[in-house]
């Protein structure tokens, strides 16, 4: 389900005088089936922006345009914000905060119930989205409190609540925010699964540039309240400078590749490739193998 933003502004308290604008002149285009990612320091207005993507926020000027609605037009009626929300989740930072079932069960099945679905439908909604998130959907793991799990587990539960309701496109608030290198991997292991295996289209909010180097096809980033890049992570992680003036570091791999060709090792990368080390490796060794060089990324005399 794709996203259009035209010339998108959002000022907080407009027209008061401690008005706050937080977004200016936005303009992107996230296509069907992809993942984009907007990166910036915090303050650069990301969630604000992904706020907007499910009517959740309405603009001070300009147009959101959703799968073929526009969102921001007089004319959209409250029946169709809602058709909004139920196809576009949104998973906000730190969402086992919401978490507040006595079951996994019953928190999972929050959003199914509210659409007034059959239970027959809602159980297999339920265990449909425990699956998703690599969690088990037997009878003893769906009576069990979501407080007795650990904070990766939460944060997994959280998503299968999001999931349960059949979103085409998920926004996610800093997903990976507080949780160690193993939970971390499990949510990227969750959101590349659902990429690979239903089609849904995710926009991911991120400060960490390694996160989105793994994950994301199309960065934006902001800083104070504007789109200052746009593109494939490897290509927009080239312009070392104007990353670093949104404040933002490339990620290491990223900065892996500009030292070595400061230092004469010219490795070439597809402009369109994310940026991991399986796709990195074979570029270093053909880098070195090539005509001209002697093994050490140096020139032979």
């Amino acid at each position: 389900m794709s996203i259009v933003v035209e010339h998108l502004n959002h000022a907080y308290n407009a027209g008061a005088p401690h008005e706050h604008v937080a977004l200016r002149d936005i303009s992107l285009t996230i296509p069907d089936g992809v993942c984009a990612a907007i990166i910036g320091v915090t303050g650069s207005g990301k969630s604000t922006l992904v706020q907007h993507f499910n009517g959740l926020l309405i603009p001070t000027s300009g147009r959101i345009i959703i799968d073929g609605l526009d969102v921001t037009a007089k004319t959209t009626r409250p029946e169709h914000l809602l058709e909004l929300r139920r196809r576009v989740g949104l998973l906000f930072q730190f969402p086992e905060a919401q978490l507040f079932a006595p079951t996994i069960a019953d928190d999972v099945a929050f959003g199914p119930r509210r659409l007034r679905l059959k239970d027959k439908v809602v159980k297999e909604r339920v265990r449909w989205a425990l699956n998703a998130v690599a969690l088990p959907t037997d009878a003893t793991f769906l009576a069990r409190s979501p407080f007795a799990l650990s904070g990766g587990q939460q944060r997994r539960v959280a998503l299968a609540g999001v999931l349960a309701m059949r979103p085409l496109t998920l926004v996610l608030d800093e997903p990976s925010a507080g949780l160690d290198a193993e939970a971390r991997d499990e949510i990227y292991a969750c959101l590349s699964d659902l990429r690979a295996h239903e089609g849904i289209t995710l926009a991911l909010v991120s400060h960490d540039m390694s996160e989105v180097a793994h994950l994301a096809d199309m960065l934006f980033a902001l800083a104070d309240g504007e789109l200052k890049l746009s593109g494939p992570p490897a290509q927009v992680f080239q312009k070392t400078d104007k990353i670093q003036a949104c404040g933002l570091l490339p990620p290491p791999l990223a900065q892996t590749v500009a030292l070595a060709r400061e230092h004469g090792l010219p490795i070439t990368t597809a402009s369109d490739a994310l940026l991991t080390p399986a796709r990195l490796a074979p570029a270093i060794v053909a880098t070195l193998g090539a005509p001209g060089l002697n093994g050490h990324g140096k020139e032979s005399t």
